[in-house]
């Protein structure tokens, strides 16, 4: 599956310093961006990459310096992992990425959209936050015993009651 690179769907680009990701990543590409932005309980590998690429609904949102995998499910998506290299960060990369994912979301059908993060990461937790995800749940224990997930919800689109 190829990835989005031609910036038709992503905003412009703010400058970093290096680019780890081409234009149409590997697996092992993304699991070694993954693996710097990443430690617990561990990092993906790139035959997991692999498997999730290939499954229906899955989509790829690149960027040099960062990417987002996501999926959608009937009415839903996830965004499953959002990586952005380290120095790149507080760039506007994410917010593109997840600006992105909202959009292609959108044009899969997918009325909201969910995620995890770690209830001990406070800079993603205000990324999502500040692109309107509301938190709406707790998995206890997710990233490990001492750690939980907060799940965050995006409403994609209004959905239609009553009529």
């Amino acid at each position: 599956m190829r990835p989005d690179t031609d910036g038709q769907d992503l905003p412009p680009a703010a400058p970093t310093s290096q680019a780890p990701l081409g234009p149409d990543p590997s697996a092992q590409a993304l699991a070694l961006l993954h693996a710097r932005c990443f430690t617990r309980p561990r990092p993906w590998s790139a035959a997991e990459f692999d498997s999730l690429i290939a499954l229906p609904g899955c989509f790829l949102l690149t960027l040099p310096q960062g990417f987002l995998l996501g999926r959608t499910v009937a009415d839903e998506a996830e965004l499953l992992t959002l990586a952005v290299a380290p120095e790149a960060r507080r760039a506007g990369l994410g917010r593109r990425l997840i600006a992105s994912f909202a959009g292609r979301a959108r044009q899969m059908g997918a009325a909201t959209a969910f995620l995890e993060v770690a209830a001990d990461n406070p800079a993603a937790r205000g990324l999502y936050a500040g692109t309107g995800w509301v938190e709406a749940g707790t998995r206890r224990r997710y990233y490990g015993p001492a750690t939980d997930a907060i799940v965050m919800r995006l409403t994609l689109r209004a959905t239609q009651e009553g009529g």
